[in-house]
């Protein structure tokens, strides 16, 4: 069974601004199905669509199956069976030989900033980049699917 070890941070955003990034790819996600144990999202960008299927989390760790799609046919299942949705924009940065994914959101999630780092146990050591600041991997809150029932700009 294909698994996902994530960790989550949020990202200071003044450190973050004064880096050097590549280009981002803007990111649209729909959410057919968002339940505590498990979600269905769609994910389409101007080149490449997904499917994906994730189960419940234990610890950082959780099932998950990707497949690709056609993006005409990603489009359209997130117009239309896409109940809930979120836009970000995501840098890949590399550092200390690991792949940092940082999604810019945007929309009703304006302001955040998270950095997810993908790894091959959960104990497996890695550096922190200075413009990661505190850990978020176990505050449902920061999950894609939350942030697209409850938006970051409704949190108090």
């Amino acid at each position: 069974m294909p698994t996902e070890i994530e960790r989550k941070f949020l990202v200071d955003h003044s450190r973050w601004e004064q880096i050097v990034k590549p280009a981002g790819n803007l990111y649209k996600q729909g959410y057919i199905l968002s339940e505590e144990k498990r979600t269905v999202r769609i994910r389409v960008t101007d080149t490449a669509a997904y499917i994906t299927f994730k189960g419940a989390s234990t610890g950082i760790s959780r099932s998950e199956y990707e497949y690709t799609i056609p993006v005409d046919e990603g489009n359209e299942i997130l117009q239309n069976f896409a109940t809930s949705t979120i836009e970000k924009v995501r840098y890949n940065i590399y550092h200390g030989g690991h792949l940092w994914e940082v999604d810019v959101f945007s929309g009703v999630n304006e302001g955040l900033i998270v950095a997810e780092i993908e790894l091959q146990s959960e104990g497996e050591a890695f550096e922190k980049p200075d413009w990661a600041g505190r850990e978020v991997s176990h505050d449902g809150r920061y999950t894609n699917a939350s942030l697209s029932l409850n938006p970051y700009k409704n949190w108090a």
